[in-house]
C-alpha cells in the first residue's frame, strides 16, 4: 500500500466537501484493498473524526462494510477493516467477435462471478445469431439485475450516435445484436471497438503511469490497433483511430480500398497471411487460416519464419511511429501473443532498423482474454461513477 496523502477542497461547502471525500475515500478503497480506518486517515489526510464520520456515511448508504479486523500487534482491540460492498451492483462483458460471443459477468470491483461463449458459424443465420447472443448474455446473468453492459465488437464505433459502422467484409449481425440487448436489457449498453477495450485492459492490468502514451497493435484474424495518447484512449473523428489494416503496405503491390483491406497491412499481417507465411517455411496450419491457427503457425515457427513475420509487422509498425512516436508498443492479439517475447523483441530489432524513433515492442500482458476483461472494466467504471455518487 502507498500512503499517498490527499488534500480535498478546504474551500468547499460542507455538503460538497463530505461528497468529495466520501468518494477519495471509495476510490481508495478500490485501489487498495480493505482499509482501516487509521489507513484511511492517512491515506486521505483527513482528520479522525471525519473519517468516522465518513466511514458512518458510507456504511448507513450500504457501499462499505465490515470484511474484518486488523491483526496488528497492539493494545486494545483489533481495529475494524472495511471494504467496498461488492456486490452492491454486477456488470456485464460482451466480446462480439467474427466467429464466436463471449460474455461475463462481473461484481462491482470487477471479479468474475461467471463467464459464457458461443461459437458462430460463418453461415450463421444473422437473425438467429443476435438472438442466441442475447440468451447468452440473459443465461449468465440468471437474473442477477445488471446495472451496466459494455461490448466490443470490429469496426467503428460512430461518435455520435453510438452505433457500430463495420469495415471491410465484416458481418452485419453485430451492431443488430447491440441494439438488440439495448432494447431487451434496460440497463446502459456501452459500445467501442473491441481492440480500444484490450488496450483498456492493458493499460489497467499493466499499472502504467495515468499518463502513459502507447499504442497496442492486435494482430490475430484481424489487424487493427489501439491509441492510448498521455493516458487517454484516442477513437479519432468518425472512431477510425487505429484501422491501421488499410495501411497501403502489401506484398501485391496493390492498394486498398474503402470496403477490403486485403492489399493493405491486414493482408501483411492477418491470419491467413501469416499461415501462408508459415507453409512458405514448411510448417503446417490448420483450416481454416483463422486467429488459432496463425497463433499455433507462431508457436511452432521456426527462425526463419519468425524473422520475416517479425519484418512484416514492423513495416506497419514503422508507419505508426513515425506519425505518433508512441515510445511504448504492445504486441496484442492471437498472434501477438502467441509469439510472446520472442516475436516481440525480433520485431523491435528490426523496427529500430527502420525508424530512427526509439520504440520499445513488448508482448500483451493479457495473453487471453483481453477484450472481455476491457469490456468489464469499462462496465465497472461507469457503475461505480453512478454507484458512488453523492446521494441526493
Amino acid at each position: 500500500m502507498t500512503a499517498t496523502r490527499a488534500h480535498p477542497a478546504r474551500n468547499a461547502s460542507p455538503r460538497t466537501a463530505r461528497a468529495i471525500n466520501d468518494r477519495l475515500a471509495l476510490r481508495l478503497l478500490q485501489q487498495e484493498g480493505p482499509l482501516t480506518a487509521a489507513q484511511l486517515k492517512e491515506l486521505t489526510g483527513l482528520s479522525r473524526p471525519s473519517v468516522a464520520d465518513l466511514v458512518e456515511r458510507l456504511q448507513e448508504s450500504g457501499l462499505i462494510e465490515v470484511v474484518g479486523e486488523s491483526g496488528a500487534a497492539r493494545r486494545g482491540p483489533n481495529a475494524r477493516v472495511y471494504g467496498i460492498v461488492a456486490d452492491r451492483a454486477h456488470v456485464a462483458g460482451l466480446d462480439v467477435r467474427v466467429d464466436s460471443i463471449g460474455v461475463e459477468i462481473a461484481d462491482l470491483l470487477g471479479h468474475t462471478v461467471t463467464r459464457a461463449a458461443l461459437a458462430v458459424a460463418p453461415d450463421a443465420d444473422p437473425a438467429a445469431t443476435v438472438e442466441r447472443g442475447v440468451q447468452l448474455l440473459l443465461g449468465a446473468a440468471s437474473g442477477t439485475a445488471l446495472h451496466t453492459v459494455a461490448c466490443g465488437a470490429p469496426g467503428l464505433v460512430n461518435p455520435v450516435t453510438g452505433r457500430l459502422a463495420v469495415t471491410g467484409e465484416l458481418p452485419t449481425w453485430h451492431g443488430d445484436l447491440v441494439d438488440e440487448v439495448r432494447r431487451r436489457i434496460g440497463v446502459p449498453v456501452l459500445l467501442e471497438n473491441e481492440v480500444n477495450l484490450a488496450a483498456v485492459a492493458e493499460q489497467r492490468v499493466r499499472g502504467g503511469a495515468p499518463d502513459e502514451t502507447f499504442v497496442l497493435l492486435w494482430i490475430g484474424g484481424g489487424v487493427g490497433a489501439a491509441l492510448v495518447l498521455d493516458g487517454r484512449l484516442r477513437r479519432g473523428f468518425s472512431g477510425g483511430a487505429g484501422e491501421v489494416g488499410f495501411l497501403p503496405v502489401s506484398t501485391s503491390g496493390r492498394l486498398p480500398t474503402a470496403t477490403n483491406c486485403d492489399d493493405g497491412y491486414h493482408g501483411l499481417t492477418g491470419s491467413r497471411a501469416v499461415c501462408a507465411l508459415a507453409r512458405e517455411h514448411g510448417i503446417r496450419t490448420a483450416a481454416p487460416a483463422d486467429a488459432a491457427a496463425a497463433a499455433s503457425a507462431v508457436q511452432a515457427g521456426n527462425p526463419g519464419f519468425l524473422d520475416e513475420l517479425a519484418h512484416r509487422i514492423a513495416v506497419g509498425v514503422a508507419a505508426i511511429c513515425a506519425v505518433l512516436d508512441p515510445g511504448l508498443l504492445v504486441l496484442a492479439g492471437e498472434v501477438g501473443a502467441a509469439g510472446g517475447q520472442d516475436l516481440a523483441d525480433r520485431v523491435g530489432d528490426r523496427l529500430a532498423r527502420l525508424s530512427p524513433l526509439r520504440t520499445t515492442v513488448v508482448p500483451t500482458a493479457i495473453p487471453s482474454g483481453p477484450i472481455l476483461r476491457g469490456a468489464v472494466i469499462t462496465a465497472m467504471d461507469s457503475a461505480q461513477e453512478a454507484v458512488f455518487a453523492p446521494a441526493g
